[in-house]
């Protein structure tokens, strides 16, 4: 036998290790996380989504997207890989605040996050910016650009979610795989030169 059964394979030469990071996909009711993750997923997604019923209307605020007729209610999952040797694990989390709960578990170990914003309902992703801000978590906004809403820059929307400055805003397709995964190379980017910053200014 040439090793121990299960024991992990050496990386050929000129090979580069697998390296695996975790990237959340947040963002309000509806805004598109779902779509995301199934549209940049190499393997079929893991779905947790559930019919929205007559019980949910006094919960589920469905203004602006009213043709939604499910929701997640654990979390979404996929996976996709950036570059050779470098993958990521995609969670999309809940939209609703009752499912909040639920992202202590799903952060930890990230090494961001996409907020993905509809300016139908862009007050919808407040709840998510500040949950990465006071968490720390490197992030980025992705507007979701839907046909039948106006269409706003990055820096208005930026203005308009009173962005710290630096954090990225970038316009999206979340239907199409090289839109959403151009978002996701911007994020690591973003990610990467965030944690550097940290490391030469820790105190800042």
């Amino acid at each position: 036998m040439n090793g121990a059964q299960g024991a992990p394979e050496a990386a050929a030469p000129g090979h580069d290790p697998e390296l695996t990071l975790k990237v959340l996909v947040a963002g309000g009711f509806g805004a598109g996380k779902t779509t995301l993750v199934g549209s940049v997923s190499e393997i079929h997604p893991l779905r947790t989504e559930e019919r929205l019923t007559e019980a949910g209307e006094t919960v589920d605020d469905t203004g602006g997207v009213d043709l939604k007729d499910s929701t997640t209610v654990a979390m979404d999952f996929g996976r996709i890989t950036i570059r050779q040797g470098l993958s990521l694990y995609l969670f999309g989390t809940p939209g609703q605040d009752r499912f909040c709960f639920l992202w202590d578990d799903l952060s930890e170990g990230a090494l961001g996050a996409v907020v993905l914003a509809d300016t139908r309902r862009l007050q919808d992703c407040f709840p998510a910016v500040d949950y990465f801000e006071r968490r720390s978590i490197p992030f980025l906004v992705a507007v979701n650009c839907f046909a039948q809403s106006h269409s706003y820059g990055a820096d208005e929307v930026s203005r308009a979610l009173d962005l710290d400055r630096g954090i990225p805003v970038v316009l999206c397709d979340a239907r199409d795989r090289d839109s959403g995964k151009e978002v996701l190379v911007r994020l690591v980017e973003h990610a990467g030169r965030w944690r550097s910053d940290r490391v030469l200014d820790p105190v800042g």
